[in-house]
């Protein structure tokens, strides 16, 4: 009898070996220089964790190296396009001739405040990926690819915002530092960092999402601002790295204004962290390509329910749901909507910028005949 339980088919399974393995490859490269120039690609603030977790640094890495070397040759055994499987092979011994898990990093005396940050970037992708794509394959709203159209212009985007999260924190950190250091020694900052961490954590996500909020529907309402914005929205799939597309105007604007309360209330830096790491969990997940729904929470947290909504191009969803991490603050301000049904279509109405990276930055700034606003 035959079975009626679906198969992937061969050629599927060693393109995405393939294919993988290239990834896997270009991490075990940009890794390597990551050990061999700690100096200029690590982000200063993660050199003493990698310091003292040196030798799981190495095992990880080892650990990538080993696994580009399996899945290119899973995928040379399976198709008979060999190239994406030699191209990850290759890129494996080039991270073995760097030195492999063995490499001597070139460490100098000079303090660099800013590096290139490209730890971050790897460390994350690699992360997420492997927490995600299983996740949207066991929960899956839509049937869709994991190398759907467009994945490679979002990764370049998330390349962006995290191999440059220093340069980007620098750019909007410090203006605000200057613009409000009459701030720095309000009596009551003392009070506000001396609350339970989990108190303190909540208001961050408030005010932040309270300013975030308002610029959001900013962004949606005033015809440049929105040429900016539509870059996010243009996606016309939605997964764990479509939340990575964004212009760098949209991104510097929501980090430099969200961050002012958070300065001049003056948060313990114990919050502060539980923040940044729940916003780089938190704004891959309402993004994902999964179908959780949670009932309750809904009304409170923004959930990837909630998130999508914010993305169709369905008449009833246009201009809901801006808040960031708070649902709630939609439904304070009448832009809350979430129905019984999931949305159908995603992306811009009235037009779609083009789907190249360096397409998407210079989109707003060119002039369109068209309506700018949809």
């Amino acid at each position: 009898m035959e079975s009626n339980v679906p198969r992937l088919r061969t050629p599927d399974v060693g393109k995405r070996a393939g294919v993988t393995a290239s990834l896997f490859g270009a991490f075990a490269v940009l890794g390597e220089l990551c050990f061999l120039f700690p100096d200029f690609l690590v982000s200063a603030d993660g050199m003493a964790f990698y310091r003292e977790h040196l030798a799981g640094m190495r095992t990880l890495l080892l650990g990538v190296i080993i696994t580009t070397f399996v899945l290119g040759a899973v995928s040379i055994a399976l198709i008979r396009s060999k190239t994406y499987g030699l191209m990850g092979i290759a890129l494996g011994l080039i991270a073995l001739w760097m030195g492999g898990s063995k490499a001597q990093p070139i460490i100098t005396d000079q303090r660099r405040p800013i590096a290139a940050g490209l730890d971050y970037f790897l460390l994350e992708l690699l992360v997420l990926g492997c927490l995600f794509i299983p996740m949207e394959r066991i929960w899956a709203l839509h049937e869709q690819k994991i190398f759907r159209p467009g994945w490679q212009t979002d990764l370049k985007h998330f390349f962006a915002s995290h191999a440059g999260v220093q340069v980007i924190s620098f750019v909007t950190i410090i203006p605000i530092q200057m613009a409000f250091a009459w701030a720095v020694k309000f009596p009551f900052q003392k009070y506000v960092a001396a609350q339970p961490i989990w108190l303190q954590f909540f208001e961050i996500l408030f005010f932040a999402d309270l300013v975030s909020y308002w610029l959001h529907r900013a962004f949606h309402q005033i015809p440049w601002m929105w040429n900016f914005h539509a870059i996010h929205h243009s996606s016309l799939q939605m997964d764990w790295l479509a939340g990575s597309r964004s212009h760098i105007v949209d991104t510097l604007l929501n980090r430099l204004l969200a961050f002012i309360p958070i300065f001049i209330l003056g948060f313990g830096q114990p919050a502060l962290y539980a923040y940044i790491v729940f916003v780089s969990f938190h704004a891959v997940y309402i993004h994902a390509n999964v179908n959780h729904r949670w009932p309750y929470l809904r009304w409170i947290f923004a959930t990837p329910e909630f998130h999508h909504w914010h993305h169709t191009s369905d008449e009833e969803g246009i201009d809901k749901n801006f808040a960031v991490f708070l649902s709630f603050i939609d439904v304070i301000f009448g832009t809350a909507h979430m129905p019984s049904h999931w949305p159908k279509r995603y992306g811009t109405t009235k037009f779609q910028p083009p789907e190249t990276y360096l397409g998407q930055l210079s989109y707003p700034f060119k002039r369109h005949e068209d309506t700018p606003y949809g």
